[in-house]
C-alpha cells in the first residue's frame, strides 16, 4: 500500500508557499539555461503583465547576473494600466476586458519599446473564473524579438485550478515556451 502525505491541517496559505518554493527549486535549470543563453548572445528582455502578477519578473530576477540581461518589467493589472502605459487600443481593451491575442501581442511589443529591449514577453489573463472569462481559466501570451512576435499562444486551464497555482503554471509554461525561442534563435544563429 502506498500512503500519500495528508494535506489535512495545512493551510491554503502553506500549501500557497510551498507551491511557490517548489516552483522555484523546479525551475532552477530553466533559470540557468535562459540567463547563461542571454548572457552569451549579450541580448536583452523585459516584460509586461498581468494574470502572473509579476511572477514572470521575480523569475527573471533569480537568475544569475540578473541585472546585465534582464532590463525590468511593468505588472499591469487593471485596463487602465495596460491602456496607459502599455498603449494597448482602449476600444479593444474595454471590448474583451483587456484578455486577447492582440492586447497580449501589443503589450509585448510596447514594453520591449519602454525597456529598450532585445526580447519582450507579455500575459494577459484569468487566475480565477469570472463572469468576463465566462468561468473558464485563461491566458494569453506572446513572445516578441527585436520588434517582430514570434510566438502568440492561449493556455487554457481547468476552472478549479487555485489562483497562485494558476498563476505559477503560467508563468513555468511561458518561461519554458521562451526557452524553446531561445532553441530556435540559437540554431538559426548557428546556421547563418
Amino acid at each position: 500500500m502506498i500512503l500519500k502525505n495528508s494535506k489535512i491541517g495545512i493551510s491554503s496559505e502553506e500549501l500557497s508557499v510551498r507551491s511557490l518554493i517548489y516552483f522555484i527549486m523546479e525551475l532552477q535549470n530553466l533559470f540557468k539555461y535562459i540567463g547563461n543563453y542571454l548572457l552569451e548572445v549579450d541580448e536583452t528582455i523585459a516584460v509586461a503583465e498581468s494574470v502572473t502578477s509579476g511572477f514572470l519578473q521575480f523569475s527573471f530576477s533569480q537568475m544569475k547576473d540578473a541585472s546585465k540581461f534582464y532590463k525590468g518589467g511593468i505588472t499591469a493589472y487593471t485596463p487602465d494600466e495596460k491602456i496607459n502605459l502599455l498603449q494597448v487600443d482602449d476600444s479593444e481593451a474595454l471590448a474583451c476586458d483587456c484578455v486577447s491575442p492582440n492586447i497580449a501581442e501589443t503589450m509585448a511589443l510596447n514594453v520591449s519599446k519602454i525597456f529598450k529591449s532585445d526580447w519582450s514577453i507579455a500575459v494577459t489573463g484569468y487566475a480565477t473564473p469570472v463572469p468576463e472569462s465566462k468561468q473558464k481559466l485563461f491566458a494569453y501570451f506572446a513572445i516578441v524579438y527585436k520588434g517582430e512576435v514570434l510566438l502568440s499562444e492561449k493556455l487554457d486551464l481547468h476552472s478549479r485550478t487555485k489562483q497562485v497555482n494558476a498563476q505559477l503554471y503560467y508563468t513555468e509554461f511561458i518561461l519554458g515556451c521562451f526557452k524553446l525561442e531561445l532553441d530556435k534563435h540559437h540554431e538559426n544563429r548557428s546556421i547563418s
